[in-house]
């Protein structure tokens, strides 16, 4: 396959976008973890631990998916350099590489999902008892 500028340039958009929705999850979280800390300073309930337990979790999941996601941005910007200077061996390699990593930012967005959906039952667990 012949690797042309607009191949990685494809990417930009698809990764800039990830990268809003990442940052967006990670401010969401910012906001409960002040709100939660609230609460916790007034009782300390085992739910609210349960949650600050799955929050710190997710915090860590989310600085992953957002670091592969940004080397995975940084490596099509590469290979688009790559592509220019006519390095087409390299660009090939260091455009797997970044799709790579766009895939395991990926992986780990779902893995926060399911983390998510687990503190949310938590939540609803206590709400019914």
């Amino acid at each position: 396959m012949q690797l042309t500028l607009g191949i990685p340039a494809l990417l930009f958009p698809a990764i800039s976008l990830t990268m809003l929705a990442y940052n967006a999850r990670y401010l969401a979280i910012a906001a409960l973890i002040r709100q939660l800390h609230k609460q916790f300073e007034e009782t300390s309930a085992h739910p609210l631990r349960q949650q600050i337990q799955q929050l710190r979790k997710r915090l860590g999941i989310i600085k992953n998916m957002q670091a592969t996601a940004i080397i995975s941005f940084l490596l099509a910007a590469v290979t688009m350099f790559m592509v220019y200077v006519e390095l087409n061996v390299w660009a090939n390699i260091i455009f797997g590489i970044s799709l790579i990593f766009l895939v395991v930012s990926l992986v780990l967005s779902l893995i926060e999902v399911q983390v998510s959906t687990k503190a949310l039952g938590i939540q609803l667990k206590n709400m019914e008892n």
